[in-house]
């Protein structure tokens, strides 16, 4: 008998259930699977400017310290750490001593707008973003980094201050997980805002010397977004994770195709070249947009398809950080 004439309803084995259920939504179970390859990803550098306490050998900007004490100064000393307040007050100069922190502060931040929750290919950028930070917060537990960062939507964004250990990488994922975009964006899609404020506020949580890893599409991202960022890359190590899927890079080849957005089903029509064209022109501009700022501000780009096999991207873009 022809199974498919039957009036038997036959469902789907329930790990391929599962599995498909895990390219539109982050799950626990995934993320904490992703614990595995924690030693493979390393931020660590062999341009070292300094040895911190905490297993870390770090050539990034900031200075990584906290204070001290206050000394005469020497000549030699660094003329930023000048106290011009003892400077003032003593009639003499001074300057700060700082101390070594014993752990370097790891932020992710993560974008849960409305456009992450798309995908033709692969799955969600949500959820690739979901578990390039599960990635990126056991590799900084397993280095004994401090793990915090900030993860928002359209509607509210959740920080999330720096802590040490595995409960803290378990809190981050609970929160990756449990973030009210899920349950709005798996039905609507609305009209996202640019690029803002976030990284405002992102900026000023975030302590000299930090590690900072910016996971997002990157789209719609507002001048004063970019100056941000630039104001945050002089004292922290910033990588950009950039998301993208294959149909956002190249429309399909001509013809019509159905594309679901939330509740309502689009047409969309592809034969016409010098449309597919712009289309692909728009999409390379924001790509050399993004790559002329991380060069501006010596910040490092790594770039993500939704069908991309991510932790050999994250391990390849990190090694070559190192380099």
């Amino acid at each position: 008998m022809n199974p498919f004439s039957s009036s038997r309803k036959i469902s789907a084995p329930a790990e391929t259930q599962h599995k498909a259920h895990e390219q539109t939504r982050a799950t626990t179970r995934d993320l904490l699977s992703l614990s595995r390859f924690a030693t493979q990803l390393s931020s660590r550098t062999s341009n070292i400017r300094a040895q911190q306490a905490g297993n870390y050998l770090s050539g990034f900007k900031g200075r990584g310290m906290e204070f001290a004490e206050v000394r005469p100064y020497f000549p030699g000393d660094d003329l930023r750490s000048i106290d011009w307040r003892v400077t003032a007050r003593t009639g003499r100069t001074h300057t700060k001593l700082f101390r070594e922190e014993r752990e370097r502060p790891v932020l992710l931040w993560v974008d849960y707008r409305a456009p992450m929750f798309f995908a033709t290919r692969g799955a969600f950028k949500a959820v690739v973003a979901a578990r390039a930070a599960a990635l990126l917060a056991w590799s900084a537990i397993a280095q004994g980094d401090r793990l915090g960062g900030l993860i928002f939507s359209d509607q509210q964004h959740l920080e999330l201050r720096p802590l040490q250990g595995k409960s803290a990488a378990l809190h981050f994922i609970r929160n990756l997980v449990e973030h009210p975009a899920w349950k709005r964006n798996t039905a609507t899609q609305q009209t996202s805002p640019p690029l803002l404020w976030d990284f405002a506020k992102l900026r000023h949580a975030t302590r000299p010397g930090s590690s900072v890893f910016l996971i997002s599409d990157f789209r719609h991202l507002a001048p004063q977004a970019e100056k941000n960022i630039g104001q945050l890359a002089r004292h922290n190590d910033l990588a950009l994770l950039c998301i993208h899927d294959p149909l956002e890079e190249q429309l399909p080849p001509a013809g019509h195709y159905k594309i679901a957005q939330g509740n309502k089903e689009l047409l969309l029509d592809t034969g016409d070249h010098r449309v597919r064209q712009q289309y692909q022109d728009n999409f390379q501009r924001r790509r050399d947009n993004l790559a002329k700022l991380c060069r501006q501000h010596r910040m490092t780009l790594l770039h993500c398809s939704t069908t991309d096999n991510l932790v050999q991207k994250l391990k390849d873009g990190l090694s070559e950080v190192r380099r």
